[in-house]
């Protein structure tokens, strides 16, 4: 029987890893495409050989991810898994916050939001996942063409700070704003895909490194996975519709 084939991006750390690590440790372990900017971790690599293939790549150039993508043509992917993301804060602002006070907000405020921290995190967060989305569509297509009980599906680890209903302490500039446009992007995406199963997924606030310190109140990756692993058991068991919005236990997030 041919392997599961999945992609994730944002691979090489953080939640991107964690889900890496969570399905080369299953039984009957998939196929996975492992995409990040970065390189990927050696020794997880040479442990698990043929079981992860990775591609350094920036999801922001789309000559690129087509160029890989049509190295995959005739590869169905039945999960894309998209945790590539960027936290949207200016960076000499949180350099100097990590050495004082370690106040997000004061790197993402009125006062100091400048073009090229927006401009990055819009790149990153909302044209990166439409890049991956349209550059690997023919894969999920392909997919849909041969599974016979499920969708393939495209899990995007969004965030609450994307819910404009949500949003009552303000800041928080650049990843808002990238979020809240991810979001009607995918909802889109739901609406113009239908072979496809969309869900927008915020894993919580976990200890990823997209902060240079650990946020108060923040989980960690093992804990987020386990629970977004069973928001996934959910999806498939309820048939929920395509285009949700949820948190980590599985309950809807307002727009």
């Amino acid at each position: 029987m041919t392997s599961e084939i999945i992609l994730i991006t944002g691979a090489s750390s953080g939640l991107g890893l964690a889900f890496v690590q969570h399905y080369v440790s299953l039984p009957s372990r998939p196929k996975i495409i492992a995409i990040d900017n970065q390189p990927f971790p050696i020794q997880i690599a040479e442990q698990n050989g043929a079981a992860i293939q990775f591609h350094q790549m920036d999801i922001t150039s789309s000559p690129k991810a087509h160029a890989f993508a049509s190295t995959l043509s005739s590869v169905p992917i039945s999960l894309v898994l998209h945790c590539a993301g960027v936290r949207g804060l200016v960076p000499h602002i949180e350099a100097y916050e990590k050495g004082m006070d370690r106040v997000v907000a004061a790197a993402e405020s009125l006062e100091v939001m400048d073009y090229t921290t927006m401009n990055r995190t819009f790149q990153i967060n909302t044209w990166g996942t439409f890049n991956v989305v349209k550059s690997f569509l023919s894969n999920l297509q392909l997919a849909a063409t041969i599974q016979d009980s499920s969708r393939p599906k495209v899990v995007i680890l969004s965030s609450r700070m994307g819910s404009i209903s949500a949003n009552t302490s303000g800041g928080g500039y650049a990843y808002r704003a990238s979020k809240a446009a991810l979001n009607a992007v995918v909802k889109s995406f739901a609406i113009d895909i239908p072979d496809v199963q969309f869900l927008m997924l915020h894993p919580g606030r976990v200890e990823t490194g997209l902060v240079m310190w650990k946020e108060e109140g923040a989980i960690g990756v093992k804990e987020s996975v386990r629970d977004c692993m069973e928001v996934l058991r959910k999806m498939d068991e309820e048939k929920w519709e395509s285009g949700r919005l949820v948190d980590r236990f599985g309950v809807t997030i307002p727009w």
